[in-house]
């Protein structure tokens, strides 16, 4: 639940925060409420998008059966770790512009294609975060636990709206900076849980040699195996005793993300 509670959380804020910029823009720049009501119609499809597309992979899984089924779940958390990191990575390094390219594509939108465009712009907005949330949650899906992850998710996106209403009146002087930051360090950390998730049914399918198995057992310190050590290993990607091929995918991953995450401070 935590974890679905988060990610729903940090997806859903920026949809918002993205919704609360195109609002200001056209509260600023359109008297006549047309280009507002444009706006709340993109907002509405970008969300029907991400239903769709939920859809759609519960389509394909319905329609898979034996490898081919372990083969898409295991691709789903491949995608899953692998979007969440590109997404972090992509706001470190885009974020501070957003609010300037979200005005500049509206302005474009509008004078090529009147509130039509201004519809466009919200939906694809709105359509990437829910599409990216909708994979998430799938990928999570596939260890289990779907009633907690509907209430997590749920959680999270009140949790979301919550967080934009108190950042837009300025309470309790709440820094989103600050908490995006943040954020995005305990992205990273959960997008590494989902790569070993993965790895981890590469192994159990046979399709990755363990090499050691297990390379040491810390169980005595943190079972994964208890409620509390499960829960750390579902947010973090820690096992107790884990194989070497997951160690090396683990180190692997914070390697390549160490060194994107330098390059972004610079770029």
């Amino acid at each position: 639940m935590g974890n679905a509670f988060f990610v729903v959380w940090r997806e859903s804020l920026e949809a918002f925060l993205i919704a609360g910029i195109l609002y200001a823009w056209l509260k600023a720049n359109d008297d006549s409420g047309a280009g507002r009501r444009a706006l709340f119609g993109g907002l509405a499809a970008g969300v029907v998008l991400a239903l769709l597309l939920g859809w759609a992979l519960l389509t394909v899984q319905d329609e898979l059966t034996g490898e081919a089924l372990e083969i898409f779940q295991t691709a789903t958390l491949f995608v899953a770790a692998g979007l969440i990191t590109q997404m972090v990575l992509w706001m470190r390094r885009h974020g501070r512009q957003m609010k300037a390219r979200l005005h500049a594509d509206l302005t474009a939108a509008a004078e090529r294609s009147g509130y039509l465009g201004v519809a466009i712009v919200a939906a694809l907005a709105v359509a990437r975060e829910g599409a990216e949330t909708v994979i998430f949650l799938y990928g999570m899906a596939q260890e289990g636990h779907l009633k907690a992850l509907l209430l997590g998710a749920l959680a999270g996106f009140a949790g979301a709206g919550a967080t934009a209403w108190l950042a837009a009146k300025s309470l309790a002087r709440l820094n989103i900076g600050l908490l995006l930051r943040l954020s995005s360090i305990l992205l990273l950390i959960l997008a590494s849980a989902l790569l070993i998730a993965a790895v981890d049914r590469l192994i159990g399918a046979g399709w990755l040699p363990p090499l050691i198995d297990p390379v040491w057992d810390t169980s005595m310190l943190i079972d994964d195996t208890t409620k509390a050590g499960k829960l750390l290993a579902d947010f973090s990607g820690y096992r107790a005793r884990p194989a070497l091929s997951s160690v090396l995918a683990w180190a692997g991953y914070w390697g390549v993300v160490l060194l994107a995450w330098r390059r972004t401070s610079h770029g």
